[in-house]
């Protein structure tokens, strides 16, 4: 909501009022003088006029979870056990996911409350890189990794996905490095080439890892440098 608009509303008072008090630096936000009344404030920050408590901050979370295999990544559900089950917070429930994960695969999985942050990091247009380790049931041919940067066109969305990379490491163990989330996208390219996947596990988004030190169901507050690095890192993708 913009500055000028939640001063409105607070106050009861016209837009024009509200922009002249703000002009005058009677607002503060996060106890900064604002006087630009267009700026976008959200529900993280703190707004006074004239030292009177306009909104108060609600507390933002951004984590970072170590999903295990067999856990829905969902807020909830009536039937399975979701990773939310696992979160131990008072605000969970203010949770939402920043990308999915099949209920086979495990890794890193990225929750917040914050919906502006999650969009942006997760906005298609930049292509945030996602890394995933698979185990097939057979070989992988060598000729897959050209497929794998060629393409895939899939008839049912009628699309062809985007490059992705594809690093054999051993013979039924890769490294795939995707740029989009089709549905169940990695196992249906592997199937392309004739491998089925037998495990899947996600290493990366972006510039967030798997931090080595969480074991499967546990998480952790992300830190402000990884959280300012991951935003930055997606919009130069």
């Amino acid at each position: 909501m913009k500055l000028d608009r939640l001063i409105a509303k607070h106050h009861q008072m016209g837009r024009t009022t509200a922009l002249r008090a703000i002009a005058a630096r009677r607002v503060r936000v996060d106890g900064l003088v604002v006087v630009n009344g267009h700026v976008e404030v959200d529900r993280f920050s703190t707004v006074t006029l004239d030292e009177e408590l306009v909104q108060a901050a609600e507390r933002s979370l951004y984590l970072l979870m170590h999903k295990p295999v067999g856990w829905l990544s969902a807020t909830k559900d009536a039937q399975h056990p979701t990773v939310l089950d696992w979160i131990d917070d008072p605000d969970k429930e203010t949770l939402h996911l920043a990308g999915r994960l099949d209920r086979s695969t495990s890794g890193l999985l990225i929750l917040t409350n914050d919906g502006n942050w999650s969009k942006r990091l997760m906005a298609a247009d930049f292509k945030v890189p996602k890394v995933y380790r698979v185990e097939t049931d057979v070989p992988v041919p060598a000729d897959a990794v050209e497929a794998f940067e060629r393409g895939f066109y899939f008839h049912t969305e009628d699309i062809t996905t985007l490059p992705a990379k594809l690093e054999i490491i051993d013979e039924c163990l890769s490294r795939v490095t995707l740029h989009e989330g089709r549905y169940h996208q990695v196992k249906r390219m592997f199937h392309r080439v004739g491998c089925r996947v037998t495990a899947l596990h996600r290493e990366s988004v972006g510039t967030l890892r798997l931090p080595e030190d969480l074991k499967p169901g546990e998480w952790r507050p992300m830190t402000t440098q990884e959280r300012q690095a991951a935003l930055a890192s997606s919009a130069a993708a």
